[in-house]
């Protein structure tokens, strides 16, 4: 099965770009819109004010119509058709239709009057403008219902003026250029002064990363949240907060490297000396009884190293379990198992109890039915708790002694208990004896040659699992009793 690369997480990359990006960009898109609202009003803009001069040319043919022997004529002069038919800007038509339809003059195929165009409310005149196209061209059309007659009929005759749109749109061009010039001013000063802006806002930002590069290795104090923007403190309350934790973990380390090593030291000593005594000695039954003691003090320091880096592990693996469903019962079994040889070989009775709780509800023990002692935890660092309170049993209980190892419900949860017949701890040394390299008189005299790590491995598990740890007597007032409390997972 081949294994995916990990997915990299994209960089969100500069802020000031950032923030540049998203407040100029924004206001050109709106800037543009802008404009296109603005080229729009220009385009009505010009068209209102175009069409004034429209109805007023409507009108000034309007008073040239008139009946003449029963037909509609219109009197319109050479300079009057010359200043309709040009302008500076473009051309103008026109045309004057008669009571049924025919043309009377002007231009005969200029666009009639589309259906349903309203009239006008902006002038008291009978006006309708409408857009057109006419000779290739985009023409504007204002249409003026006149009404003429005699004493021999009466009728309304129709009056189009048009024209081009070149002055309208070169007016609306205008004043978009000269609108878009405006603005295009205003986005680069309104851009130079956001980049000013921003570049100030992010100063404080500039200066804290300033005093963190320029920092010693060794400076792992507090950086002043008041330096920075009220909206940034909570990232620099977090930050201090992880140098302490740094500044707690490498005085951790260093207090463990000074501990390991004076530890350490003494057998690493003893086996040196063992090791001369060895090279001078000639007898060979002294050799071997040295070779013992080596081999003892191998052991020992094997079993000390082994310790350290298990609470090296355990204090330095962040707290956290990888929890899942693990039966004690089974575990414990197994340690039983791994820890037998050690126990037959000092003559201990080495014993495992699964019990089940009588006041527990839902019961699922009893009538041969196996006890529930499952858990949510790691099952290697279950195991390694178990494993360290046997083997503190075993070696500090005399031989012929017991050792009684027990797994079962209560109300309160699933409980592990070893119980021994050894000297045991005085309730004033309970406290103590869980911290590193700790141990108490009455253990001294039983193994000299522990090492103190035993249950400060064990308090560490049972911290990380959420567990309770709790020392008493055993039966009959002798011996120690370790107690580890798992609560039950909560019920959904």
């Amino acid at each position: 099965m081949a294994l995916k690369p990990p997915k990299l997480l994209k960089s969100p990359g500069s802020l000031r770009n950032q923030l540049l990006r998203w407040l100029i960009l924004p206001l050109v898109a709106l800037v543009a819109l802008n404009a296109m609202s603005l080229y729009q009003d220009a385009l009505e803009a010009g068209d209102i004010a175009y069409d004034r001069s429209l109805p007023a040319s409507t009108r000034a043919l309007a008073e040239r119509v008139s009946v003449r022997d029963g037909k509609v004529v219109a009197d319109v002069p050479y300079v009057a058709l010359d200043s309709f038919e040009t302008d500076t800007l473009g051309r103008i038509y026109y045309k004057v239709t008669g009571l049924q339809g025919e043309t009377v003059s002007g231009y005969g195929d200029l666009p009639p009057v589309p259906k349903n165009v309203p009239r006008s409310d902006l002038y008291p005149a009978l006006v309708r403008f409408y857009h057109a196209e006419y000779n290739g061209e985009p023409v504007r059309i204002a249409a003026l219902l006149q009404p003429v007659f005699d004493d021999t009929m009466r009728g309304i005759a129709l009056i189009q003026v048009g024209e081009t749109l070149d002055a309208r749109r070169a007016l609306s061009r205008r004043i978009l250029l000269g609108t878009l010039l405006r603005q295009a001013l205003m986005v680069l000063a309104v851009a130079t002064l956001v980049w000013f802006a921003v570049r100030l806002v992010l100063r404080p930002l500039m200066d804290l990363k300033h005093e963190v590069e320029t920092r010693s290795l060794s400076d792992l104090s507090d950086v002043d949240p008041a330096l920075v923007h009220k909206e940034v403190r909570p990232l620099v309350v977090a930050m201090n907060g992880a140098m302490t934790r740094m500044q707690d973990l490498i005085a951790s380390q260093r207090r463990f490297i000074a501990d390991a090593s004076h530890q350490l030291r003494t057998p690493l000593t003893v086996l040196k000396t063992q090791a001369e005594l060895a090279l001078r000695e000639d007898d060979p039954a002294a050799m071997r009884e040295i070779v013992r003691s080596v081999a003892l003090t191998t052991d020992s320091a094997i079993h000390l190293a082994n310790r350290l880096l298990t609470l090296a592990r355990i204090e330095h693996g962040g707290g956290k379990v990888q929890a899942r469903p693990v039966p004690l019962a089974a575990v414990a079994g197994q340690v039983g198992l791994e820890l037998a040889l050690p126990a037959v070989q000092k003559g201990i009775d080495l014993a495992l109890e699964v019990e089940d709780c009588e006041d527990c509800e839902d019961r699922e023990g009893g009538d041969g039915a196996a006890v529930d002692t499952t858990v949510q935890g790691d099952p290697l660092l279950l195991h390694e708790l178990a494993a360290n309170l046997v083997d503190n049993a075993i070696r500090y209980t005399p031989a012929g002694g017991s050792v009684h190892l027990r797994v079962g419900r209560r109300p309160s949860g699933v409980v592990l208990e070893v119980q021994d017949s050894g000297p045991g701890i005085p309730p004033a040394e309970h406290d103590k004896v869980f911290a590193p390299f700790y141990r108490a008189q009455a253990t001294l005299e039983a193994n000299p040659g522990g090492t103190g790590l035993g249950l400060a491995i064990v308090r560490d598990i049972a911290r990380m699992h959420g567990a309770s740890l709790a020392l008493g007597q055993g039966e009959d007032g002798r011996g120690l009793k370790v107690s580890v409390l798992f609560a039950p997972p909560e019920r959904v």
